[in-house]
């Protein structure tokens, strides 16, 4: 099977090639760096230990900040992070652009000859893939150096572990290749056993650890309106959502005239479409950004057409629905982090199909930070108990988040440590 796999990736390698090329034109590449993934990279001049973390978006980058950090402290190697998306990049020059000992590249298409190519030049002394990395030839590849290789922050689903045991005897030969799995949770701990991981333990999701970095304020004219009338938020909603948090705010407003509804779709290239919908409700309608100062006096439902901007409006809006929850066809990939609302003393409601934050949600719950609901009837009574009675998550919840993650950490970075060659 590794055979075919290896011939398919360089049947297809021309295709990707284009698919690159076209992806550039569509904007959704680096205009400067897209050839990262699909040619050889030139000789990095490195004279230190250099260790390599791979994850491929934004939430698997969010996850192992506080570890690469932690890791800058006390030792003297490099650290290189690949990843797969421009969002990724802007975080990592966020938090990394003083870092001499950090860069970051694309990752390569799983090409053997690319990916030989790649591991030769850079040469890492430990590799550490995170959530659910796998590119079979550059595991391959690494294996052959008789190089560390960990799986971080694991994750396996039901879904996933099905597709992988219709393969079982290449999936055996991958995943035997890692010398430790640290699982993200019970059950990818039990799905990863089941595809032959020789080592594999679990802490907790790293999600947990706290990464809430200098929170940035809204402007003051806003910040005056929410604190003139009663506000929620419907957070990260996809589509089909925008339009149940429009009926539960219809219920709303018939017994708080003051209501004041805010939307932040989780895509904002959604956003006309969304505009269009709500429209037809003759509901009153505001767009903003991070440009815009002021909310008008008589705007019913506020849609916030920025990226990444979420943490500033939990500062003061302490009632929130987490979207990606309500669409039974996401039953398998459904619900979206609550912990950075949560850490923020938010209450938290959310829908039925959260599988990819399953533990998370359940942690939350035992704890009354968190609510299911299951349509715009069950969101508006539960929006309205909370504000009646006022109610407010207190610090000693948010300090039992924070104490679980620091446990995760501390047992993630010490079985690092005991694992990779530092």
């Amino acid at each position: 099977m590794f055979f075919f796999y290896k011939i398919l990736t360089y049947l297809l390698y021309p295709f990707l090639i284009l698919l690159i090329y076209l992806r550039r034109f569509l904007n959704k590449e680096d205009k400067e760096r897209f050839k990262e993934k699909i040619f050889f990279h030139d000789e990095p001049q490195i004279k230190k230990k250099l260790i390599w973390f791979h994850g491929a978006s934004i939430g698997e980058i969010n996850s192992i900040i506080p570890i690469i950090k932690y890791f800058l402290k006390d030792k003297d190697f490099k650290i290189l992070i690949t990843s797969v998306t421009l969002s990724s990049v802007k975080i990592l020059s966020d938090e990394f652009k003083y870092e001499k000992n950090v860069s970051h590249k694309f990752f390569p298409m799983d090409v053997t000859f690319l990916m030989k190519d790649f591991i030769n030049k850079y040469n890492p002394s430990s590799v550490i893939f995170v959530d659910s990395e796998i590119w079979p030839n550059c595991i391959s590849e690494i294996k052959k150096k008789n190089i560390p290789i960990v799986l971080l922050n694991a994750r396996i689903t039901d879904k996933t572990l099905k597709r992988w045991l219709l393969i079982k005897k290449f999936a055996q030969q991958i995943f035997s290749s890692f010398d430790i799995c640290i699982a993200s949770s019970k059950n990818s701990q039990d799905n990863l056993k089941k595809l032959g991981v020789k080592d594999t333990i679990y802490f907790g999701n790293l999600k947990f650890v706290n990464n809430l970095k200098k929170l940035d304020k809204l402007n003051e004219n806003i910040v005056k309106s929410f604190n003139e009338r009663k506000i929620w938020l419907a957070a990260s909603t996809h589509p089909n959502e925008e339009i149940i948090c429009v009926e539960a705010h219809k219920l709303l407003k018939k017994k708080i005239p003051n209501l004041l509804t805010l939307i932040a779709p989780r895509h904002i290239n959604r956003i006309n479409e969304i505009i269009s919908k709500i429209k037809k409700t003759n509901i009153k309608l505001q767009v903003i950004d991070d440009n815009d100062n002021s909310i008008n006096e008589n705007t019913e439902i506020v849609l916030i057409n920025s990226f990444g901007s979420l943490n500033k409006y939990y500062q003061y809006c302490k009632n929130i629905f987490i979207g990606k929850s309500l669409n039974k066809k996401l039953i398998l990939v459904g619900g979206q982090n609550p912990l950075e609302a949560a850490r923020l003393g938010c209450k938290i409601y959310h829908g039925p199909f959260t599988y990819n934050f399953k533990e998370i949600y359940e942690y939350l719950e035992t704890l009354g930070i968190s609510e299911l609901i299951k349509n715009h009837e069950d969101l508006c009574d539960k929006i309205m108990n909370d504000m009646n009675s006022n109610f407010k998550v207190d610090d000693v919840k948010v300090n039992k988040i924070n104490k679980f993650g620091q446990d995760i950490f501390d047992n993630t970075v010490k079985k690092l440590e005991q694992t990779i060659n530092l």
